[in-house]
């Protein structure tokens, strides 16, 4: 019974060992990732890149570095002058990834925190130069131009410390407060301006009119001037009939309106004329 034991007890002993083992000699690298590896007898980092998958090393001898390569966001604040001498507070929203083929170098050169110590500096160093080139006012009206050269010029330094980077773009930009308030009163200065404009404008089409509606009457005027002498007091006759009958049109559809014939005098007598009622619809 003791000896059972013993074997099977030298037996778990066996699989522990060799669980261990497999376990020590094995590494997986998920999806997304890369990893490196590093060999103590071999001179350090191997120029090979493991891909996704399960892996096999030296237990001790070797040991795996696995990195994310995935596409990752950052934002770069800064706080420049402006070509004008204006101060910016700027924030610029990178997409970057390490290049897969320069792993190796990368981890060689700078570590996992790569992200870290590369970015920042970068960022501020091409935000400080950029912006520099540019007034206050260019960097609102031109902004997607300012974003375009940024996002070169981040692109090539990036590079040299093996990043890719997909996307560069300006997410917050705001100037100091001075800036900020003169700014507001030109607006105010230039809406009142417009509004002067305006006024102006108006009173001389109202000034023309006057003019206008002046010259109209005066030649009316002397339309009508013209006319008495050559027939005397015909057009003026002419009026009062055109305005009777006017008066007689609007008398005539009019349903408060009674007209009560003249009834005094004799038959011989002088005709005077009727009377015109106006009896309230009440």
């Amino acid at each position: 019974m003791d000896k059972a034991l013993r074997s099977v007890g030298n037996l778990s002993g066996l699989l522990a060992v060799g669980a261990f083992t497999v376990n020590s000699c094995i590494y997986n690298v998920d999806g997304g990732e890369r990893a490196v590896l590093f060999d103590s007898l071999r001179g350090g980092i191997m120029p090979k890149i493991a891909g996704e998958g399960t892996h096999f090393i030296i237990p001790v001898i070797q040991r795996p570095i696995v990195m994310d390569v995935r596409t990752k966001p950052r934002e770069i604040p800064s706080i420049t002058g402006t070509k004008d001498l204006q101060m910016v507070n700027i924030k610029m929203r990178v997409l970057w990834r390490p290049v897969v083929e320069e792993l190796p170098t990368l981890y060689r050169e700078l570590g996992t925190d790569f992200d870290e110590r590369v970015l920042p500096s970068i960022g501020n160093e091409v935000l400080k130069s950029v912006v520099a080139q540019y007034n206050a006012e260019e960097l609102l009206s031109k902004r997607g131009e300012v974003s375009d050269r940024i996002k070169i010029e981040m692109t090539k330094r990036a590079l040299v410390f093996h990043l890719t980077l997909d996307d560069v773009a300006i997410t917050h930009l705001t100037f100091g407060r001075e800036f900020t308030k003169a700014i507001e009163q030109k607006q105010v200065a230039y809406q009142e301006s417009e509004r002067q404009q305006f006024v102006v404008l108006r009173a001389e089409q109202e000034r023309m009119a006057v003019v206008t509606r002046a010259e109209g009457e005066a030649e009316a005027a002397n339309i009508i001037t013209k006319a008495m002498e050559k027939t005397g007091n015909a057009i003026i006759e002419v009026r009062r009939i055109d305005a009777a009958k006017e008066i007689a049109g609007k008398l005539a559809n009019s349903r408060n309106i009674t007209y009560l014939p003249n009834q005094g005098g004799s038959g011989g007598g002088g005709g005077g004329g009727g009377l015109l009622l106006g009896i309230d619809a009440k």
